[in-house]
């Protein structure tokens, strides 16, 4: 059986970021500002210096998150065409088919999401 003796500086790591989590948590609440009266402006919504209408939690497309969704997708796909171009000299034939694959596919759900609909904003 293995002696402990190489986990005490694990385990010393483990206990200081514990306490200094703990101690920091405790100082911010001990030295924090408390306000006794709060001006009801301050819980109303702000946005961009415009006055607000209605009601802050209000009902919205299910348009606008897919619309969200499939941005995000295309936009962490294309993060990786960077990489890809600075290393493409080294990977040779099969990195460059490789991302010619990937790219026919992430057309592919782009085609398939404008196909369905779901790129249109007035539905």
């Amino acid at each position: 059986m293995q002696s402990p003796e190489p986990y005490i500086g694990l385990l010393v790591h483990l206990l200081l970021c514990i306490s200094l989590g703990v101690g920091l948590i405790v100082a911010a609440k001990l030295i924090r500002h408390r306000v006794t009266t709060s001006h009801p402006a301050k819980h109303d919504t702000y946005e961009c210096g415009e006055e607000p209408f209605g009601p802050a939690w209000r009902p919205t497309s299910v348009g606008f998150y897919l619309i969200a969704l499939v941005f995000i997708l295309f936009d962490a796909e294309a993060a990786f065409l960077f990489p890809w171009i600075q290393a493409l000299r080294d990977g040779g034939p099969a990195a460059f088919w490789g991302m010619v694959a990937f790219l026919a596919v992430l057309f592919l759900g782009w085609v398939y999401a404008w196909r369905k609909g779901d790129l249109d904003w007035s539905r």
